[in-house]
């Protein structure tokens, strides 16, 4: 599948996690994904997160900032998840956040759906083209993981995002790059609302929650109140915190808590 790939050496890794590098034309170049492999002995066919970061990160944050590969640990330890394996890829590192869009002559949204599963499954063998796929990220990563989940919604199983920019416009509020190096042709692709109308009667199953301290909390009561209105199932919470990672890193075991629901 790929010209490349390189994966970290099991004798040096820690913490159930390991490294791929992969080289693919969806980006014209390199990608990273940060692994985290269940240490359960005899495993195969595990469910796959893929945990999408926000601007200014890259494949490392997720765990060297939120510490998920020892919660989940945690809770599959106490049997409140299923062994699952979690990929966070870098959403391909094009100026303060590609946006996980197709933009500049790079697919930076093919990289997530299409080269991230298939470099997982060639790589770590408990994953395989029988896995089932969910999405989940933060700020926007959020965003990512709500745009993708809806769109290719053949794919993914469950979406849950944290603190979700929920239209490119307010992408505004954390980069300097011009606004019109994400916008897409069509229309619908640039708000999650969009997308989910011209996807409603097909969605996976959906979550999304936001900190009551946070500047993106209007967007994210608008997109349920849009729900709600057209009937549209699915599950929205708020919480104390704002956008930060002390909310971020307790609140993502709520996804996967609602992940191992349909495992």
């Amino acid at each position: 599948m790929f010209r490349t790939t390189e994966i970290s050496d099991a004798a040096y890794e820690s913490a159930n996690l390991r490294f791929i590098t992969v080289k693919t034309e969806k980006l014209r170049g390199r990608g990273d994904i940060c692994v985290f492999v269940p240490p359960m002995a005899d495993l195969e066919d595990l469910p796959l997160v893929i945990l999408l970061h926000g601007v200014y990160g890259s494949a490392w944050v997720w765990s060297q900032k939120a510490g998920v590969h020892i919660s989940a640990l945690q809770m599959m330890e106490k049997g409140e998840i299923p062994p699952m394996v979690i990929a966070m890829p870098s959403d391909g590192l094009w100026g303060d956040g590609s946006g996980y869009l197709p933009h500049h002559q790079k697919d930076f949204e093919s990289w997530i759906v299409d080269d991230v599963p298939n470099a997982v499954i060639e790589n770590i063998p408990s994953v395989s083209k029988k896995s089932e796929l969910f999405i989940s990220g933060l700020s926007m990563g959020g965003f990512g993981a709500l745009r993708l989940g809806v769109k290719y919604h053949d794919r993914f199983k469950a979406i849950s995002a944290h603190s979700s920019i929920t239209d490119i416009a307010q992408m505004e509020l954390f980069v300097e790059e011009p606004l019109d190096s994400y916008v897409q042709e069509d229309h619908s692709e640039n708000t999650v609302w969009g997308l989910i109308e011209k996807n409603k009667a097909q969605l996976p199953n959906l979550r999304f929650d936001c900190g009551t301290e946070d500047d993106l909390i209007p967007y994210n009561r608008t997109l349920h109140k849009n729900l709600e209105e057209n009937r549209i199932p699915h599950l929205y919470e708020e919480f104390k915190g704002a956008h930060e990672w002390t909310y971020w890193s307790e609140h993502v075991k709520d996804s996967l808590r609602f992940f191992s629901r349909f495992c």
